[in-house]
């Protein structure tokens, strides 16, 4: 048995009933078989099984009274995975799904898609089983200092940076980081995500979906083909569906679908803008739900999601592109050839791991331009390491100053995945490119630093 191999069977002993951390791993790890030979310096160092340990994991109770006075309690979670190359930066997700599986995957994940950004960040994700939907802000308050009142004693702007995630967004960052201010009687750059009015950036919400559109664009520019006139499927209908559908609209593109929980709809006119500043009111302000939009407009269909189905209809329709902008494991086989048959060459993820390993073979073998989304997505934790920057200087760069170095981050971010994957005999294949770029640098820094 391979090195790899054995290490994935390990961690799979060593971690059971955490299917999407095995995933991951597994994804990662066979991507890169291929740098154990040019690499025994890594080998001897034990560098492969180092990697997928996580440095810590810390999980805490969190009782919190809503507004009736019953007392709840929920779980919450910090995984701290590597700080070779910087602080640990990672998200929290506030979510029923939430557990220590996910929020590892979530994390390991995260190690290389920060290495990618070329920004100095280490990994590390946490969050809660905690569902703010349907909560008061009161509640969502009370549940968020409760959270951080474990939480601070481990994050500092030095140490670990967290940012917002699925259920955390501009409110729950508002109140983390008032308490952990109070706490701590300090203003410093300790989470990301903040209003404008506190240390925040320009661009931060529109960031990963933004990045998404870049990266596809950098993917089609290879093939001197641009974004414009192509119909492009987007799943979700959050910040990162919402910014992908605006940055899309920008560079030409034609929108068609938006999702969430309930359904999807389908809006063969296309997705305008006016249709996308409904959207962002639904959402954003009335917190609705997606199938508001066929009472507003009479070109789309709504079509409600059916859990028992074995694919996703949404991913059914003719098409040139696909952004996956909701969760994970949205796209399984049966999805990808449905997409593939319905003419779209290029996926560019905005959702971490949203495309099951059956649904990437299936891409992988069709050899479309695949933009997996530790490398697509990093547009979001690229503008939190802009953030970051901004607060050590006491100073906020221009809206258009931050989109010029997202744009940027992103054009080396493919830069480096394509250019990785011609080095390793498989040019355009993004998914090995992105994954041996992004080891390679933490690899390096480990070490570097003996055993520790």
């Amino acid at each position: 048995m391979s090195l790899v191999k054995d290490l994935i069977e390990k961690v799979k002993v060593k971690n059971p009933a955490e299917p999407e951390f095995h995933q991951a791993v597994e994804e990662v790890m066979e991507s890169l078989e291929l740098t154990v030979e040019r690499h025994p310096e890594f080998v001897k160092a034990n560098i492969y099984e180092r990697i997928v340990e996580p440095d810590r994991a810390i999980l805490f109770r969190v009782p919190w009274a809503d507004d009736k006075g019953d007392v709840h309690v929920q779980k919450g979670f910090r995984v701290q995975y590597n700080n070779a190359i910087g602080p640990y930066k990672g998200g929290l997700r506030f979510h029923p799904s939430v557990n220590l599986g996910i929020i590892k995957f979530l994390g390991f994940e995260q190690v290389f898609k920060n290495s990618l950004t070329t920004l100095p960040m280490g990994g590390g994700k946490g969050g809660s089983d905690f569902d703010p939907k349907g909560k008061s802000d009161g509640e969502v308050m009370r549940f968020c200092q409760a959270f951080m009142r474990e939480l601070f004693r481990h994050i500092g702007p030095n140490t670990d940076v967290p940012a917002g995630d699925i259920g955390v967004g501009g409110r729950e960052i508002g109140y983390l980081y008032g308490y952990y201010k109070k706490l701590r009687n300090e203003h410093t750059g300790v989470l990301t995500g903040k209003g404008l009015e506190y240390g925040g950036s320009l661009i931060r919400p529109e960031a990963t979906g933004y990045g998404a559109v870049y990266f596809a664009a950098e993917m089609l520019n290879v093939k001197g083909e641009t974004l414009e006139g192509k119909t492009a499927l987007v799943s979700g209908s959050g910040n990162v569906a919402q910014y992908t559908v605006e940055k899309l609209l920008d560079l030409g593109g034609k929108p068609v679908t938006m999702s969430d929980s309930g359904g999807y709809i389908y809006d063969e006119a296309g997705i305008d803008r006016e249709k996308l500043a409904f959207v962002m009111d639904l959402k954003n302000l009335r917190r609705g739900r997606i199938k508001e939009y066929v009472e507003k407009f009479s070109s789309a269909v709504y079509t409600p999601v059916d859990q028992g189905k074995d694919h996703n209809p949404l991913w059914n329709h003719k098409a040139n592109c696909a952004f996956p902008s909701a969760t994970q494991n949205e796209i399984n086989a049966k999805d990808a050839k449905n997409l593939l048959n319905n003419g779209v060459n290029v996926i560019s993820e905005g959702a971490n791991m949203p495309t099951t390993p059956e649904g990437i073979e299936v891409f992988m073998e069709a050899k479309i331009m695949y933009g997996l989304g530790k490398a697509a997505n990093a547009g979001g934790v690229a503008v939190s390491g802009l953030e970051m920057s901004q607060n050590s200087l006491r100073y906020n760069w221009t809206r258009e100053e931050v989109d010029q170095k997202l744009q940027g981050i992103m054009k080396s971010i493919h830069k480096a995945a394509y250019e990785t994957s011609e080095a390793y005999g498989a040019a355009g294949n993004y998914p090995l490119g992105a994954n041996i770029a992004g080891f390679l640098k933490v690899a390096k820094s480990m070490l570097a630093y003996g055993v520790v």
